[in-house]
């Protein structure tokens, strides 16, 4: 009552109803050591004594805040990282503590702050990462209806994704969420480009078999390996507007500053590199995939063939 108050009537101001509370003066209140010669304490046998009799006032530091987290009391430790990830900081601190730091009972320790949103994101991601791997290798099998185009073009994401992986540590870049959502996007790109290598090289391959069953000779592996060439050459146009068209639009933002430039930057830099090394995909190895993929049944020559006539006749002359 003396330092604190205490409410001990209420006051009535037309339809307003107050409290009245009662406590010391603010020159006793504030005053140490007024306050241990001034407030008096009842003893049970009846009199009082001084506060200062049976305690020392004085003024001590006392806590800025006083912070609760789950209905027990909490201190924050605030931590800036900087030019390293996140999530192996934590790592190497959360096994400092646990070598170094012995709990007293009834205390514990939690990281929270970005880390614990990194943790939400990762398990998010454990899950939309499959499903969009899983989508994209449905559309292409409903594109293809055929199952080793799909797997030719699923096969080729992974080279598709090392461009990225060395831009990324090119530019000292840590991996994020936001490098995540690159990735993701870098992907959808690469199939579709792939997609587009192989309705060329199919295409090709239709006319050169034509070809063939008009002048009545058997499709080949030297037919395959010149159609391979014809649909690889008319895909290089495509391909280079399609990286120029999404380098343009990508490259600015390695230079931009303010708010949102870091997480753009981070999205952005999986999906520049990743275009430079899915570009060489396209034009060379999903060629050369498709050859063997294709090619493996057939045979080398045919026997009306003016060039396997040749060299007949050339291994008949040795003979």
């Amino acid at each position: 009552m003396a330092l604190g108050s205490e409410v001990v009537t209420q006051t009535v101001e037309g339809r307003e109803r107050y409290g009245v509370a009662i406590r010391y003066p603010r020159a006793f209140r504030s005053d140490p050591q007024s306050i241990a010669k001034d407030v008096q304490i009842s003893l049970p046998g009846g009199g009082t004594v001084p506060l200062g009799e049976v305690a020392d006032v004085k003024l001590s530091r006392g806590a800025t805040t006083i912070r609760t987290e789950n209905g027990q009391l909490a201190v924050y430790i605030f931590v800036d990282i900087a030019n390293r990830d996140l999530g192996g900081y934590v790592a190497e601190a959360q096994q400092a503590v646990a070598r170094s730091v012995k709990m007293p009972a009834g205390y514990s320790v939690a990281w929270s702050g970005q880390f614990e949103y990194l943790e939400r994101a990762k398990a998010r991601l454990a899950i939309v990462v499959p499903l969009t791997l899983a989508l994209i290798f449905l559309l292409l099998y409903l594109n293809f209806k055929a199952l080793t185009e799909t797997l030719i073009v699923m096969l080729s994401l992974p080279f598709a994704l090392v461009g990225g992986i060395w831009l990324m540590w090119w530019l000292g870049f840590n991996a994020s969420v936001a490098v995540a959502v690159g990735f993701i996007a870098l992907a959808g790109v690469a199939a579709e480009t792939g997609v587009i290598m192989l309705i060329y090289l199919d295409h090709a391959m239709k006319e050169q078999r034509q070809r063939c069953e008009a002048e009545g000779r058997t499709f080949t592996r030297s037919d395959l390996n010149r159609a391979i060439m014809v649909g690889a050459v008319e895909r290089v146009r495509p391909k280079m507007m399609t990286v120029v068209a999404i380098m343009a639009g990508l490259v600015p933002i390695l230079w931009r500053t303010g708010t949102g430039s870091e997480i753009m930057q981070r999205i952005a830099v999986p999906m520049i590199g990743g275009m430079v090394s899915s570009t060489l995909l396209t034009l060379v190895v999903i060629p050369a995939v498709y050859g063997l993929a294709k090619g493996w049944r057939l045979p080398s020559a045919s026997l009306s063939d003016p060039s396997a006539a040749e060299s007949d006749e050339r291994l008949e002359a040795a003979e």
